[in-house]
């Protein structure tokens, strides 16, 4: 897929939007098995995705002073970035339903979460593989739902 070229007043525009942005690497398998379970469960079309390497995602690391790190899903929801197993709970609890309970968890120390969190995506090409180029995006309806 043709990656957007996004405007100064596009991202401002973005940055301001009523929905939650989500940041994930693009080429990892693991990581796009997961987006498409946000996607299969976010029956509000709540989350708006881009990959970590899109110019989207390079001036969302750099808005929010983030590492340029592939290896942290990332949310930014009310302009504010989580990362790790931070953004992964809030996702959850968006989601509703069964999801949101997964949110009990915030109460484990993030450093102690982030451990774990880490140690799996230190492992997720090994275990899930790597695609050589980002994803397509199979539909039209899904598409849409990322910003570049």
């Amino acid at each position: 897929m043709k990656e957007k070229q996004i405007t100064s007043s596009q991202y401002d525009r973005i940055q301001k939007a009523d929905y939650s942005l989500v940041l994930f690497d693009g080429v990892c398998n693991f990581c796009n098995s997961s987006i498409n379970f946000i996607i299969d469960r976010d029956h509000r079309n709540y989350f708006r995705f881009t990959s970590l390497q899109s110019e989207l995602g390079k001036k969302t690391l750099k808005k929010y002073a983030l590492p340029n790190d592939l290896s942290s899903i990332i949310l930014v929801d009310n302009d504010k970035a989580y990362t790790k197993s931070t953004a992964i709970l809030k996702i959850g609890a968006k989601l509703g339903s069964f999801w949101k309970f997964l949110y009990i968890f915030m109460f484990i120390p993030a450093n102690i979460r982030d451990r774990i969190y880490s140690w799996i995506a230190k492992n997720r090409y090994k275990w899930f593989g790597k695609k050589e180029t980002i994803c397509e995006v199979p539909t039209l309806e899904v598409r849409q739902r990322f910003l570049s």
